[in-house]
């Protein structure tokens, strides 16, 4: 009975072992986000917030070599200190020359993937390298002869690839069963399958279900993506946390890819696609960092934080960050900000009841420690004008609104006089954002507007005439104040 005890515990510590070294790491393919062998995507990845990237070898074409700069021993240590700098890793390199050209008749076919494997070696090493075969034609699984110089190819460079210690993940439009066989044709443990979602969607498959058929020591890797059309969150087509289970069940670990799944209106919006699905992955694979900012909900009603974080979201989704790793601490500083406001005028609130006076002045101390500290904080990861967007988005936008009116309804107004007027705004909106309400806020911007009417009338102008001729003008054309 002992013995057996002993034997069941030995089982349950080499399963938690298992679990525990099983990771998953998410990273963009160079050539998608645009910036294929470009040094930019490294920033491009770290923004994305992808754990690294697929690097390309270039375009292809008719030509019998890829364009592929990192042959340039310096231009290789360059890209090699660029990623490191950057935090990011190169998990795969990709022959996606290969999507265009036919690897079973490309007379170089072994100088090509030779060039792949040394620069693999100048990019630290990396193990995987992606081969489609969408080169070769619809039919070539189903065409013997092809098949046959096909496999005779992929057996000799995958004795190759186990030569130098790594592995070519080929692409091909087959499900598990048949790659299963195609695998045994081929005879080399130099050659594995790099899955793609998008493939088994398209043949109809369960995704689940095919890749524990194909058996995690077949994948290299995984291109975790669809076709063009929605994002990872929103496809349909796709239950990730499934996808998740079955690769934690099947005791995968390795590289997710993303190669596509964009959003088909905006499909060269790179940063909004790629950092929404990077984020989407992260939060379902568990590898989701922390925010640096830590968001200060602790002991709030949890509607109470929901209503602030949308408010919040409003903010990063205007400056473009809506899935970054920088626009959830930019979201947290924001809520954070409102959080704080609330609790300053609870206090003050609380303390009024026994002394009105004191309750002002410490009120107005905390507001313009926050209003300062606000600033400060943003500036860390925005620039000044974005950090002027922040504030709009907080007081509804109010400056443009306001300005745009008074210039179309004066359009006499000098640049100086514009200036004025937009110095004020400005000034009002630096007081609306710690204001502890909304009506609070648009409080402060009518103050500023009487300002600026007494200014104008000042001036010169007739305000009761320029809005009856401005009223004239804006129904003219079609509109109305």
């Amino acid at each position: 009975m002992k013995k057996v005890k002993v034997l069941l515990l030995l089982l349950v510590l080499a399963v938690s072992e298992v679990v525990s070294a099983q990771s998953y790491q998410v990273g963009v393919c160079d050539w998608m986000i645009l910036k294929r062998q470009k040094l930019g995507e490294f920033k491009w990845a770290r923004d994305i917030g992808a754990d690294g990237v697929e690097l390309d070898m270039g375009g292809l074409g008719a030509k019998a070599a890829f364009d592929n700069q990192l042959r340039d021993d310096n231009v290789a240590r360059q890209f090699k200190h660029v990623a490191d700098s950057s935090g990011i890793k190169i998990g795969s390199v990709a022959m996606s020359g290969f999507y265009a050209q036919n690897f079973g008749t490309k007379e170089t076919y072994k100088e090509l993937v030779t060039d792949c494997f040394d620069t693999m070696d100048k990019m630290g090493g990396v193990k995987v390298c992606f081969l489609p075969l969408g080169g070769c034609g619809k039919d070539w699984a189903t065409t013997p002869a092809v098949r046959k110089q096909i496999v005779k190819r992929l057996r000799e460079v995958g004795e190759m690839a186990k030569k130098r210690g790594k592995v070519i993940g080929i692409d091909t439009p087959l499900d598990a069963k048949e790659n299963l066989k195609l695998l045994k044709e081929i005879k080399s443990d130099g050659i594995k399958i790099f899955y793609k979602w998008q493939t088994a969607i398209e043949l109809g498959v369960d995704i689940c279900q095919d890749m524990k058929k194909l058996g995690a020591k077949n994948i290299c890797a995984i291109h975790s993506s669809n076709t063009d059309g929605v994002c990872l969150r929103d496809d349909k087509a796709l239950d990730v946390p499934a996808i998740k289970q079955a690769l934690d069940q099947m005791g995968w670990s390795g590289w997710l890819f993303i190669e596509r799944s964009r959003n088909a209106k905006e499909p060269r919006n790179v940063l909004a696609n790629f950092s929404n699905n990077a984020n989407y992955l992260k939060s379902i694979f568990n590898s989701l960092e922390e925010p640096e900012v830590a968001l200060k909900s602790e002991g709030r009603n949890p509607d109470y934080v929901n209503t602030i974080l949308g408010r919040s979201q409003k903010v990063i989704d205007a400056l473009g960050q809506s899935y970054t790793p920088k626009g959830i601490n930019i979201r947290n500083i924001v809520a954070n900000k409102y959080f704080e406001l609330n609790d300053i005028y609870e206090e003050r609130d609380a303390l009024k009841k026994t002394d009105k006076k004191l309750a002002e002045a410490q009120c107005d101390q905390k507001l313009y420690r926050s209003h300062f500290a606000f600033d400060s904080y943003l500036s860390k990861y925005l620039k000044p004008y974005q950090i002027e967007m922040v504030k709009d988005v907080m007081t509804y936008n109010v400056v443009k609104v306001t300005y745009d009116a008074q210039c179309d309804m004066v359009p006499t107004l000098t640049e100086e006089e514009k200036a004025q007027i937009l110095t004020w705004l400005k000034e009002a909106r630096e007081y609306a954002i710690d204001a502890e309400s909304s009506n609070k806020k648009h409080e402060m911007f009518g103050k500023y507007k009487g300002r600026i009417n007494n200014y104008l009338s000042k001036r010169g102008y007739n305000l009761t005439k320029e809005r009856e001729e401005w009223n004239k003008r804006v129904k003219a054309r079609g509109g109305r104040l």
